[in-house]
C-alpha cells in the first residue's frame, strides 16, 4: 500500500511528531535505566535530572501544535523532579506518562494523516473514451 500524500502543513506536523517520537524514545530509555538502577540498588540521584534534560525539548517541540502532548511532557518532568524517597511509585508514574505520551504521538500521527490527506492527482482511466465506433 502506498503512503498517503499529505499537504505542506501536514508534512510539517509529521516531521514534528517524528522528532517527538525520537525524544520520547530517549526519555523512555532513561526511565528504564532508572528502573534497572532502582532494582539493582545502584545510586539513582542523577536520573531525575537526566530525564528532565531529555524531556524539556519535547515540551518546546510540541507546544505550538500539540498542546495536550506538551502538557503530558511537562507532567512527566514534574514527576521526575518531584522530591521524596519513593522511587518505585515515581517510576510507576513515569512509565505511565511516557506510555501515554507515546500513544498520544501515535494518535496524533494518525489524526494528522487523516486531516491533511491530499487526493492523488493522477487521472483515472476512462473505459468509455477508448472506443470511437
Amino acid at each position: 500500500m502506498a503512503k498517503p500524500t499529505v499537504d505542506g502543513p501536514g508534512q510539517a506536523k509529521l516531521q514534528q511528531l517524528a522528532s517527538a517520537t525520537l525524544l520520547a524514545q530517549t526519555v523512555h530509555g532513561l526511565i528504564e535505566k532508572y528502573a534497572i538502577a532502582v532494582r539493582t540498588g545502584q545510586p539513582t540521584a542523577g536520573f531525575p535530572q537526566q530525564i528532565k534534560r531529555a524531556a524539556t525539548p519535547l515540551v518546546g517541540l510540541l507546544r505550538s501544535q500539540f498542546q495536550l502532548l506538551a502538557d503530558l511532557s511537562s507532567d512527566l518532568i514534574l514527576i521526575a523532579t518531584r522530591g521524596g524517597g519513593a522511587d518505585a511509585a515515581k517510576l510507576r508514574m513515569l512509565r505511565e506518562r511516557v506510555g501515554q505520551l507515546k500513544s498520544g504521538i501515535e494518535l496524533a500521527v494518525t489524526s494528522t494523516l487523516n486531516k491533511h490527506a491530499v487526493a492523488d492527482h493522477a487521472p483515472a482511466p476512462d473505459s468509455s473514451a477508448g472506443s470511437g465506433g
